[in-house]
């Protein structure tokens, strides 16, 4: 009743300047006023703050990592946009290139005239105001993220905070109104489908925020044309049991790529909803290019900049691969879709060629499975995932999820960028039924070999290598060579013992290499904060618990 006590408090001060009060202003001013808030739980996440009523509004805590993260990328996001800015306003005021004359200054450096050559002009870079960004969060429920962004990123111009729920927008409001001048006069709730509002503002914000309860297939395509040329696009999907295989017919449905259950499901769906994007985008001669893409709890989280180039559309076939994975030793292998061929100063498009596999896997002799296609470039920009990481150690104090994202930041600026998928060195060992080796040593006779190796972000157990599945398991006979393992003689049919019936052609060298690109000291996974972490029941749904109304002595007489 903080409002109460306010009201009381200032009664004396308001009767030092003469004002008096009748009886019944008293009473109206004491019994009238009550706390709009009283039922309410206040929740602070970095500089904003919201209220929250029973489970009127959705809000999970888990996705305070998710608001963080969006936080430092649009951060850098604008920090990026502003020295391109900077560079095409240099080079047009240089005329670096001799195409930018105009007919006037070409006439004037004809021979009749004696022109002189003017000097490059400098740019002061405080000269050229940034551009201010406008931003939709499509759906934004309780407002905390656009509230966010509001009060903690600067060049920020308007954010609009737009859902279909009544209530949510209410809600919203009220949280806009809670934190003061600043989000008044930047965020902006309305009401209204996402897709319908992003058909009829095609091209107007520089970023585009999509953080759905569930799948964002349904948004894709109207979202790609609602964000401006170079602008960001932010997508979550938190449909991880159909992207990651348990439902591969649901995914190919919403997305347009088989998916299938394996050690590296959660890399595949990410490289899915890559996909998925890119496919919307090209349909408008647009295409993406992805800045930072990863998988995080129960959801998969990317950022990509979407340009208009025709000609770049082209291109994108050859950036999506078909997947071919063994039923049995779980190997895989990829394929393109097209390619890109070069014969002189001509560049033409074909088809992918294929299959890059025998009817049976030469390992073990299982079945193909084919999924996809699926993302197969780099789903992170190195310089900006090195940018992202310094700002954030900078400002520490602004992220309270700062630990979690420090250690997902640093796994992703080690891992191999341009390999897509990976190995699970333990799924490996549990095939041959031997002991698993460490990452390390297994890293190790990957570069002794001459191939490259990492972990990879998705999985603590994981193992990135540009070395073909063969290299890896000739690598791996040669460490059971070095530790026996039981044979069941009795049964020579299993997939292990038929992988160790063949001779490695390739002798691994364990010996221990230096990791350069390895931070020492760094964490790169923490366990989480608490128990059921996760998703959270839909806004509006109610738990209901069914009490048992049957006593003791009514169970011991039925009994």
């Amino acid at each position: 009743m903080w409002r109460l006590t306010l009201t009381a408090r200032r009664l004396p001060a308001l009767s030092q300047r003469g004002e008096r009060f009748s009886a019944a202003t008293c009473r109206l001013l004491f019994s009238t006023v009550q706390d709009e808030h009283a039922d309410s739980n206040i929740i602070r996440e970095g500089q904003a703050k919201i209220l929250l009523q029973g489970n009127d509004v959705f809000y999970n805590k888990a996705q305070v990592t998710n608001r963080d993260l969006s936080i430092a990328v649009l951060q850098t996001f604008i920090e990026k946009r502003h020295n391109e800015l900077l560079c095409k306003e240099k080079a047009r005021r240089s005329k670096i290139d001799p195409n930018l004359i105009t007919e006037e200054e070409d006439a004037f450096s004809s021979p009749g005239f004696l022109a002189v050559p003017k000097k490059p002009q400098k740019v002061d870079a405080s000269s050229i105001a940034a551009k201010p960004l406008r931003i939709l969060e499509a759906t934004a429920a309780s407002g905390l993220r656009a509230i966010r962004y509001a009060l903690e990123v600067e060049g920020i111009e308007s954010v609009v905070a737009l859902d279909i729920d009544k209530v949510a927008v209410e809600a919203c409001k009220k949280n806009i109104k809670l934190n003061g001048g600043l989000a008044l006069s930047k965020v902006h709730a309305e009401l209204g489908d996402a897709r319908k509002f992003m058909l009829n503002h095609e091209g107007e914000f520089d970023v585009v925020d999509i953080d759905p309860y569930g799948s964002a297939a349904i948004f894709l395509d109207s979202a790609v044309q609602c964000v401006s040329d170079g602008g960001l696009l932010m997508c979550t999907s938190t449909d991880m049991a159909v992207l990651c295989g348990h439902h591969g017919e649901v995914c190919f449905s919403r997305y347009g790529s088989y998916s299938f259950n394996g050690e590296h499901c959660h890399e595949m769906a990410v490289r899915i909803l890559l996909s998925s994007i890119q496919s919307h985008a090209n349909t408008y001669k647009r295409v993406i290019v992805p800045v930072l893409s990863v998988s995080i709890d129960f959801y998969v989280r990317v950022f990509v900049r979407i340009y208009t180039s025709p000609l770049s559309v082209k291109e994108s076939a050859s950036k999506l691969s078909y997947v071919y994975l063994c039923n049995g030793c779980r190997s895989f292998h990829l394929q393109r879709v097209g390619q890109v061929c070069q014969k002189g100063n001509s560049v033409f498009y074909t088809a992918g060629g294929g299959p890059p596999v025998s009817t049976e896997c030469k390992e073990c002799g299982g079945q193909w499975k084919m999924g996809g296609p699926i993302w197969s470039e780099s789903m992170h920009d190195a310089g900006w995932v090195s940018t992202i990481l310094k700002d954030l150690e900078k400002s520490k104090s602004k992220f309270p999820a700062f630990d979690k994202l420090h250690c997902l930041l640093t796994a992703v600026s080690e891992e191999l960028h341009d390999v897509p998928l990976f190995v699970n060195p333990h799924e490996l060992s549990a095939t041959l039924k031997c002991i698993c080796p460490s990452n390390i040593l297994l890293i190790s006779a990957l570069n002794n070999a001459g191939y490259r190796a990492s972990g990879c972000h998705a999985n603590p157990l994981a193992l990135k290598t540009d070395a073909p599945m063969n290299v890896i398991w000739d690598i791996m006979r040669c460490w059971v060579k070095l530790h026996a393992v039981k044979v069941d003689k009795s049964n020579r049919k299993t997939i292990g013992s038929i992988i160790l019936q063949k001779e490695p052609l390739l002798q691994a060298n364990f010996a221990r290499r230096s990791q350069r690109e390895r931070k020492v000291g760094s964490k790169r996974f923490l366990p989480n904060p608490e128990a059921n972490w996760g998703p959270k029941p839909r806004a509006g749904r109610k738990i209901k618990v069914v009490e048992n109304k049957m006593s003791r002595q009514d169970l011991k007489e039925s009994l």
